[in-house]
């Protein structure tokens, strides 16, 4: 995936890079993007950064003085599509760029030819783990997305200076001591502090953590860092990736290997089971109800919230589900598309997608919702759905995007409409078996699932 996908940019953003581990490179990959898309972007510091490339940058635009800095940047993207700006070039230093301070980059964003702006809102001397010091980070308070970056290739080492920019202040964060193992618990520790990668984040930015030079040996630790990360209420995504470097922009496929947003199980468990005769909900499954089993697979699956909805029996089922969100749907009667909306309008905003489970079911694993939602992650597909040889079965996950369809269903119709609509957006995981898909709608049924117990 591309980062601005992965991101979700839109047209008026100020993302601000802070933190570790490629910030830079991270920051023209982006502008490169979305110049791409024929947007008009602006690249910017409010630290210090090399002078970008030829190849990063299309002109470069150094002036101290903030009205001359906003004309001749409206004046340049009349014919470019990418600037760069800072305010002068420092003679020692490397010869680096001295940004802008963070209120002026917000009138910068103000100019109505900017379509998109960057900011490097932190310095880390090319560590790949940094807390900041009193001073830092320098983040724009106009600032609509805060990616927070470390690199992965921190992972698993002693905590020191080779791998972190002021490490002492690392430790002192999280109660830590040098020397100690940088684990995927305290990089997630050292990222979702107020005093670490979320310090100064503007109330209302969208917060993205970037795990950077992601690749086979540090993937699995890696993703225990966006575990850990995406559980938190300030959170809204996680990317894992190698941002890729500026020659190697034309890259269709995208630096982000995966792409975590927050993702709800919703079990739709409001029927009477009429053609069964009795509630599928309370049959025994092993020592527990078959309801109490799809529970459990969901509660052991990487599911960030559970909810149940219930119907029909409510008052009889609902002990069951001590400690687990219950919805009921009032107009059980009516069909399945109650069980739905009523799910649908218990998830917070900040849940980007939900997988619908039945509550007859037995044999869906957490393994099988793991591939299900592991999918997502590296494709964003708006609906993912297991299949064996043709045969598509539950559960499904659908994105945000299709929520609004999902609550403008009526009846019995439920989410199959959907996946034939937009065949086109579906993506598949084939499993290996069709004992996935069993349901419990017949005697027959139930005696076939007993006598494989």
């Amino acid at each position: 995936m591309r980062l601005q996908e992965s991101l979700a940019i839109t047209r008026g953003d100020i993302v601000s890079f802070v933190g570790a581990g490629g910030k830079t490179t991270a920051m023209y990959r982006l502008a490169h993007e979305l110049v791409s898309l024929g947007w008009r972007v602006v690249t910017t510091t409010t630290a210090m950064i090399r002078p970008p490339t030829p190849q990063q940058s299309e002109e470069t635009i150094l002036e101290a003085n903030s009205t001359l800095l906003l004309q001749k940047v409206e004046r340049a993207l009349k014919s470019h599509h990418h600037l760069t700006v800072a305010t002068k070039q420092k003679q020692n230093e490397k010869g680096k760029l001295v940004g802008l301070q963070p209120e002026l980059v917000s009138k910068l964003a103000t100019l109505p030819s900017i379509e998109a702006l960057i900011v490097e809102a932190d310095g880390a001397r090319g560590r790949s783990l940094k807390a900041p010091a009193p001073y830092e980070p320098p983040v724009p308070p106009a600032t609509s997305i805060l990616v927070p970056m470390m690199a992965a290739d921190a992972l698993g080492q002693p905590l020191n200076e080779r791998i972190a920019h002021r490490p002492q202040l690392v430790a002192r964060l999280i109660g830590a001591s040098l020397g100690d193992l940088v684990t995927p618990e305290v990089a997630a520790q050292v990222i979702a502090h107020p005093e670490g990668g979320l310090k100064n984040a503007p109330p209302s930015a969208r917060v993205i953590p970037l795990i950077n030079k992601v690749d086979s040996s540090t993937l699995a630790p890696a993703q225990e860092v966006a575990n850990y990360l995406i559980s938190a209420n300030s959170i809204d995504r996680v990317l894992l990736g190698a941002v890729a470097e500026p020659d190697s922009l034309q890259d269709p496929v995208g630096p982000v290997l995966e792409c975590w947003t927050k993702v709800a199980g919703i079990i739709l468990a409001a029927g009477e089971s009429r053609r069964l005769g009795r509630p599928k909900q309370l049959l025994p499954l092993g020592e527990k109800t078959m309801l109490e089993h799809v529970v459990e697979v969901a509660l052991s699956s990487p599911l960030q919230e559970v909810v149940v909805a219930l119907g029909h029996r409510v008052e009889e089922i609902r002990p069951l589900l001590r400690g687990i969100k219950v919805v009921v749907n009032e107009e059980w009667p009516q069909g399945l598309s109650g069980s739905l909306r009523v799910g649908l309008r218990a998830l917070s905003p900040q849940f980007e997608a939900c997988l619908f489970f039945l509550a007859d079911q037995p044999k869906v694993t957490p393994r099988l919702v793991d591939s299900l939602i592991t999918r997502h992650r590296r494709t964003l597909a708006p609906i993912v759905a297991p299949r064996f040889r043709g045969r598509r079965g539950n559960p499904v996950l659908f994105a945000r995007s299709l929520f609004p369809e999902l609550l403008g269903l009526r009846g019995e119709e439920g989410g199959r409409s959907l996946i034939e609509k937009h065949r086109h957006l579906v993506e598949w995981v084939e499993v290996d078996s069709g004992d996935y898909f069993l349901d419990i709608d017949t005697l027959e049924d139930l005696g076939r699932l007993r006598s494989e117990e």
